[in-house]
């Protein structure tokens, strides 16, 4: 089978309903299931692996993100005195420090900041959402590069509480 067919296959039993395919020829075995956890999640054995490929779960993500619906990833860290906050990625995307790149930044260390200031950019999928301060304090690090990928939750700033 080529992959194309074996995309229309997994096409047919998905609009099906069915939960599970066996099929078996001379040149090759394919056995489809579907979770129950998540129903869009198929998984492709085959004997004859040059042929055919393993088809793995594909994470979604939602399909517009807005600043009204993010949420910032702020919280108290574990380490040292307990008196820092870290300032995390509420999303995948690509860090920006200012709003253009003649811009000035929009914060740098030892900068005081207010609640709702906001701290920099997440550019996702042509959206760009302004990340905001949840906290009052002082800038301590600024942990990514301008213009770097950032994954979910991942650390972007350092902040000291006033």
């Amino acid at each position: 089978m080529k992959p194309k067919e074996i995309q229309e296959l997994l096409d047919f039993i998905a609009s099906s309903g069915l939960a599970e395919v066996n099929i078996e020829t001379e040149s090759f075995k394919i056995a489809v299931k579907r979770h129950s956890v998540a129903p869009a999640q198929q998984v492709i054995q085959t004997s004859v692996p040059q042929v055919l490929p393993q088809v793995l779960p594909v994470a979604t993500t939602p399909a517009a993100t807005t600043q009204a619906t993010t949420d910032k990833k702020e919280e108290k860290s574990s380490s040292g005195s307990g008196k820092e906050i870290i300032v995390k990625s509420p999303m995948i995307g690509t860090f920006y420090r200012s709003s253009g790149p003649d811009s000035p930044p929009f914060v740098s260390i030892g900068d005081e900041i207010n609640k709702g200031k906001v701290l920099c950019i997440v550019e996702a999928m042509k959206l760009f959402n302004e990340i905001e301060s949840e906290f009052e304090g002082r800038i301590v690090k600024i942990l990514v590069e301008n213009a770097t990928p950032v994954e979910f939750d991942q650390p972007l700033f350092v902040l000291e509480p006033k």
